[in-house]
C-alpha cells in the first residue's frame, strides 16, 4: 500500500482527482445498487478500503441502506479532498493502510476496494486483513480491469499508457488465488460498464487535467501527443448528437469464510 500512498500523496493529483473521476448520477446510482447486491445482511457497515475522495463511499450511502461507511485511505491530499467534496452524514473517513487496517476483527459486511488491486504490492497482507474485518459470510468486492481485459477508452489516445498498464494490473486468476489463500471463495466474477460523461468533448475537457494516476508515467510530449488525437476526435464529434463515454470493469466478490 505504501507505492498507492507515495503516488496519491501528490497534492495536485488529488486537487483534480474528483471532479476528473466523477460520474453522472444514474451511473453512481447504477454502480451503488450493483455493489450493495453483494451484502450479505440488510443495512451493512461498509468499508471502503483505498476510499480516495470517497465518491463511492458517497454513493454507497446515499443509494444503499447502509448503517455506516468507513472509507480509508493511506493518503492525507486525498482524505482532504474527501472530507470537502464528499461529507456525508453516514460517511466517516481514516488514514489507513490495506495491510493494516484500522478496524477490530469482524465489524465490516462489505468491503470495496475500487480502482486499488494494482496499487497493492502485497495484495496477500491486504487478503489476510479484509479475512479479519469482515464478518462470517461479508463480502469483499473487488473493481478493477484485470490484465486480461484492458480495454479504457484512454488506450485509443495514449496507446503507450496499455503497455505500461499490462506491467501495473494483475490477472484475475492471480487474485482469486490471492485471495482463496486466505480462506475467500468466489461468489461472483461479472463485468459492468457505465457512462463517465456524457460527451467525448467533455472527456476531452476532463483529461487535460491529467486526473489518473497512470499519466504521470508519460513524457510530457506523449501527454500532449494523445490530448491532441483526443481533441480532434471530440471536435468532430456532431454537437447535436454527443455520444456518452463508458468505462468497463471487472467486478470479482468473494465471501469470507
Amino acid at each position: 500500500m505504501s507505492r498507492m500512498g507515495r503516488v496519491y500523496d501528490d497534492e495536485r493529483l488529488a486537487s483534480v482527482y474528483h471532479p476528473g473521476n466523477q460520474m453522472p448520477q444514474q451511473s453512481l446510482r447504477a454502480w451503488a445498487t450493483l455493489i450493495g447486491s453483494f451484502t450479505p445482511r440488510p443495512r451493512p457497515v461498509v468499508l471502503d478500503m483505498g476510499t480516495g475522495t470517497g465518491m463511492l463511499a458517497t454513493a454507497m450511502a446515499r443509494w444503499v441502506p447502509v448503517r455506516a461507511v468507513i472509507g480509508i485511505d493511506p493518503s492525507a491530499p486525498m482524505l482532504a479532498q474527501a472530507s470537502q467534496a464528499a461529507a456525508h452524514p453516514d460517511v466517516h473517513y481514516a488514514a489507513g493502510a490495506a495491510e493494516a487496517i484500522p478496524a477490530r476483527r469482524q465489524v465490516f459486511d462489505l468491503a470495496l476496494l475500487s480502482r486499488v488491486i494494482h496499487h497493492l504490492p502485497d495484495r496477500r497482507a491486504c487478503a489476510r486483513e479484509l479475512a479479519r474485518v469482515l464478518r462470517h459470510d461479508g463480502t469483499a468486492v473487488i473493481r478493477t480491469t484485470f490484465r486480461d481485459n484492458l480495454d479504457a477508452p484512454v488506450y485509443r489516445y495514449w496507446p503507450r499508457l496499455l503497455d505500461i498498464d499490462r506491467d501495473r494490473f494483475p490477472r484475475k486468476d492471480e487474485v482469486i488465488a490471492d485471495f482463496t489463500a486466505s480462506g475467500f471463495t468466489v461468489t461472483q466474477v461479472t463485468f459492468f460498464a457505465q457512462p463517465v460523461t456524457s460527451s467525448l468533448r467533455d472527456y476531452h475537457a476532463r483529461m487535460t487535467t491529467r486526473p489518473q494516476s497512470k499519466f504521470g508515467f508519460l513524457t510530457e510530449a506523449e501527454f500532449r501527443e494523445g490530448l491532441q488525437r483526443l481533441e480532434h476526435d471530440a471536435l468532430a464529434e456532431p454537437p447535436s448528437r454527443p455520444a456518452p463515454v463508458s468505462e468497463r470493469y471487472d467486478v470479482l466478490a468473494l465471501t469470507a469464510a
